[in-house]
């Protein structure tokens, strides 16, 4: 399978008609070809984004949100389709790709398609203490122009109409770069759009890596903002090089999110189960996972029983297999940097509880990149491993005392994306609520999401929010006008 970009509104090959190899996590076998596009392919795409521009933001508001409904549509009927591609290109179990993964995505298009109808704009009036005269203030949201969206590889087409949907509906024609990585829906749902009536150029999907695709959309001035998840370290090269060129910018980063369990806590069998998902969904490769998982003394012991025999039962598999709990990790380099956290918390100190290792799955995953979920306990909160983000199923246990024990460990890190509160005090859970360093706190509950509230971290978790009406100011500029009469 060769994958192409979508440049004007037409599928082209890359200008260099070089290709990367796309792998099969769970065979470790290139299944594949996605576009080793440049600056050159970048060049053509914002060109057509700044032709595309005047016509896309003058499109009554109805019309725009039409075409964003019919591209969810086309996505639905063609869910098991794009549930198949994202299990194969990305690792995950083909049943949570197509339970969550392709869902959302299609709910993520019709939010914005609906909240771009319905939102509305600012007027104040201005008196000027002589009867029959003063100003009304009219604070307009218009569009930025050519916006770069930059997507990463855990949940490929989840994030990549995160970022799209707002984008374009709020009018701006859109220069975005999928992971080269899993590229292979976000290529998919290009071929769509052209079904679904998105004009030439107004979307544009440019394949390639992040030094030779990514810069060159950073770097481009003719694009006015860049919303970009991924890595802490690549999203401070991007603040960079955006920053001197006075882009706006949003930055989704890294979590080293905790979970933290109170003695009081309802450990019903359904949240214990929570809990345990929250650190090895997706192969713990979501930065919302909960991978510091701190718990309260009193219980600590009886706990680490439940939780580790709750561990215990996760099934690693194919994830073609209804069975398969947890599939393979997303490459090889990936599977490589995880194993190697493992190696090095073993050597801080820490004591594998359970997992620990690679996982072979016989079959046609003999040579497939799993790894067994892992939980490990004895280790300080400054040591790396609770400091790095490690990204996959790895999860360590710590204990705490009292409730500044608590928020000491949890705010002891430079991340400040989510956080889980697990407690029947709602006092406690107000109070602590407000002091945990986070973008996001929940309580007795993880992902539970709405699509209308704000989403980001704080510290090196990133800057400004996606969501909501965020997204949507985000991606226009406002101006007031004035006028007197």
């Amino acid at each position: 399978m060769r994958l192409a970009n979508l440049i004007d509104g037409h599928l082209h090959a890359p200008a260099s008609m070089s290709y990367l190899d796309v792998f099969e996590p769970a065979t470790a076998a290139p299944f594949a070809h996605c576009p080793d596009s440049d600056a050159t392919d970048v060049e053509t795409a914002v060109q057509a984004a700044r032709r595309a521009t005047p016509g896309w933001a003058a499109m009554p508001v109805e019309q725009r949100a039409q075409r964003l409904f019919r591209l969810a549509d086309l996505i639905e009927a063609r869910l098991d389709a794009f549930a198949a591609l994202e299990s194969r290109d990305s690792g995950k179990p083909l049943q949570l790709a197509r339970s969550v993964d392709i869902p959302r995505a299609v709910s993520n298009l019709r939010y914005f398609a609906a909240a771009i109808v319905t939102w509305s704009s600012e007027s104040h009036a201005t008196e000027s203490g002589t009867p029959g005269t003063g100003a009304i203030n009219v604070t307009l949201r218009q569009p930025l122009g050519v916006v770069g969206c930059i997507s990463p590889w855990n949940l490929p087409l989840y994030l990549f109409t995160w970022k799209i949907a707002p984008a374009l509906a709020a009018g701006n024609a859109v220069v975005a770069k999928p992971s080269e990585i899993t590229p292979c829906t976000a290529a998919l749902l290009g071929e769509l759009s052209i079904e679904a009536g998105l004009p030439p150029g107004v979307l544009n999907i440019v394949h390639g890596r992040g030094p030779s695709v990514g810069q060159a959309i950073v770097e481009h001035p003719a694009v006015k903002a860049v919303s970009f998840t991924g890595s802490t370290a690549t999203g401070a090269r991007i603040a960079a090089t955006a920053a001197p060129r006075f882009k706006k910018l949003s930055l989704e980063l890294g979590g080293k999110n905790p979970a933290i369990v109170f003695a009081d806590a309802d450990l019903s069998d359904d949240n214990l189960d929570t809990i345990v998902r929250s650190g090895f969904a997706n192969q713990g490769e979501i930065c919302l996972c909960g991978s510091r998982l701190l718990v309260q003394r009193s219980i600590y012991e009886r706990f680490r029983e439940r939780y580790l025999e709750r561990v215990g039962t996760l099934r690693v598999g194919d994830p073609e297999d209804a069975r398969s709990d947890l599939g393979a990790l997303v490459s090889k380099a990936h599977f490589d940097k995880v194993t190697a956290c493992i190696t090095q918390a073993r050597t801080e100190g820490g004591r594998i509880l359970c997992g620990g290792e690679a996982v072979r799955i016989d079959g046609r995953c003999a040579d497939g990149w799993f790894v067994a979920p892992t939980v490990i306990e004895g280790l300080d909160n400054d040591a790396a491993t609770n400091q790095q983000e490690i990204f996959g199923p790895v999860v360590t246990l710590i204990p705490f005392d009292d409730e500044a024990e608590a928020l000491a460990i949890a705010n002891g890190t430079g991340y400040g994306l989510a956080a889980s509160l697990w407690t029947r005090d709602l006092a406690r859970a107000h109070r602590l609520g407000t002091q945990l360093d986070f973008g996001i706190v929940w309580v007795n509950c993880w992902m539970l999401r709405d699509l209308r509230t704000p989403f980001g971290g704080v510290k090196h978790s990133g800057i400004g929010r996606e969501g909501g009406v965020e997204a949507l100011r985000f991606f226009t500029e406002p101006k007031n006008l004035c006028i007197r009469y």
